[in-house]
């Protein structure tokens, strides 16, 4: 009886195919990277030779909100390249909830005096103060929890519950 060497050698290093896409991971870390950039371009431009001004401005803040959007965006697609094939739990969806409630967060905070909420109203030079510093911190936070939600948690297989038989009492006393 004849074998196929070749057939043998094939299967013998395969490697078992992975339980996530691997290309949708590396798109939505790709993605993320460069969100990383660009936020930074837009957090400390000194850091490319950029910074033109002692204050953080209109660009600045709408810059790194643009890298926080594809932070965001990045991060879900390698997150939900990880459930490949299950139904993301219930703690995942309210993950991704909260992706987007920290980006909206922290888009608000960082652009109050743009959108009129702030303490530097327009036509006056906006100003990024201490209090859209925290704000944004906030808001990057929740998005941080909602990414820790989105991670797989593996699953334990439920344990069979042994129901006791009643015990049955007697009286003889009668």
């Amino acid at each position: 009886m004849m074998t196929n060497t070749k057939e043998n050698k094939t299967s013998d290093t395969t490697t078992p195919p992975a339980p996530y896409s691997r290309r949708r991971v590396r798109a939505g870390l790709t993605i993320t990277l460069v969100g990383f950039v660009i936020f930074l371009i837009g957090a400390r431009p000194a850091i490319f030779g950029l910074d033109r001004s002692a204050v953080i401005g209109f660009v600045q803040i709408a810059v790194y909100t643009i890298g926080l959007a594809l932070i965001c965006l990045g991060g879900y697609i390698s997150l939900m390249a990880v459930w490949k094939g299950k139904v993301p739990s219930l703690a995942a969806e309210i993950g991704l909830r909260l992706v987007s409630t920290g980006y909206v967060v922290a888009v608000f905070s960082s652009m109050a005096d743009i959108f009129g909420l702030g303490s530097h109203l327009l036509p006056n030079i906006p100003y990024f103060g201490p209090i859209q510093a925290a704000g944004v911190v906030i808001g990057e936070t929740v998005i941080l929890i909602g990414f820790l939600m989105l991670i797989p948690q593996p699953r334990t297989p439920k344990k069979k519950k042994v129901q006791k038989k009643p015990k049955i009492i007697i009286d003889n006393d009668n």
